[in-house]
């Protein structure tokens, strides 16, 4: 028979364990943060890049966005708000997740502004920084939901819209710009759901450089080595609001390019089973 008080020994025992508590290591917190690639490649989620998110529109001809639905595959539901973005706003975002793969999300990512603009091939002046401050200031405001088979964010009335980028400050000292990415662009990176563009190339194109850009990130969202888009949906995800026959012009143009480029292989036009023409091309492996 104890003759220690049952008070008095459950004391005890809350003691022992909280002193085995306090020698316990704590549980790591889940790094939450984006694949890692290459040096040469820049990633872009599939779903944004397919849709009419980035397009070749000409300059000064951006639309103002309030819950858009954007040009997509039927397999996602994209609303954005916010300027119109171009492909050049596209070179800058997939250089900020190049950027952003190194650290977890929601932490503050450095960049240099000057080593920034060499990256994606513009010179240093007054005039290029100006420009990129406006291209973050877009990517900033712009937001997006978006609802696929897999995932979903910013649909429902408790889930906020997503940024494409989290905001930025800028310290002048540094010449830097610190900004944020999201943690829930994660999701539409999980389960490989993101194309590989290679950057190099990319940085060589020189005729039809916006179009052929889009081109470029359209034929990397799928690894099938022969791709067919008609050339109504082409014109449509382009926001090419001009004749199809101009646009049919500059989009040969454009095919030109890549094939110059080792990007794609053949590119023809030709007619559908269904009578509709559409645009074919080889993936270049």
């Amino acid at each position: 028979m104890s003759l220690i008080p049952d008070w008095l020994d459950q004391k005890a025992k809350e003691a022992e364990q909280k002193t085995k508590a306090k020698g316990s290591p704590k549980p790591k917190a889940e790094v939450i943060q984006l694949p890692i690639w290459t040096e040469i490649e820049r990633a872009i989620p599939n779903h944004l890049a397919r849709s009419s998110l980035f397009a070749p529109i000409a300059k000064g001809r951006r639309k103002q966005h309030r819950k858009t639905p954007l040009v997509s595959r039927s397999d996602a539901l994209i609303l954005f708000s916010g300027d119109q973005l171009d492909e050049a706003d596209c070179d800058v975002w997939m250089q900020a997740l190049h950027e952003a793969r190194q650290v977890p999300l929601g932490e503050p990512v450095q960049i240099n502004r000057a080593e920034f603009l060499r990256k994606i091939g513009r010179s240093k002046s007054a005039q290029a920084y100006r420009w990129l401050h406006s291209s973050f200031e877009r990517l900033s405001f712009g937001m997006l939901s978006i609802q696929t088979k897999t995932y979903e964010i910013g649909v429902t009335p408790h889930s906020r819209l997503i940024h494409l980028i989290n905001g930025f400050d800028h310290d002048p000292a540094k010449d830097s710009y610190i900004l944020q990415i999201d943690p829930r662009m994660l999701k539409m990176f999980a389960n490989s759901e993101f194309a590989l563009v290679n950057w190099e190339k990319r940085m060589l194109i020189e005729n039809r450089v916006d179009l052929a850009k889009r081109l470029q990130r359209l034929v990397a969202t799928s690894s099938d080595k022969v791709q067919r888009y008609s050339l109504e949906y082409l014109k449509e995800v382009c926001c090419h609001e001009g004749r199809m026959r101009d646009f049919k012009a500059s989009l040969q143009d454009a095919m030109d390019e890549l094939e110059r480029l080792n990007i794609i292989q053949n590119p023809i036009f030709e007619m559908s089973t269904q009578g509709k023409e559409q645009a074919y091309w080889n993936r270049f492996k």
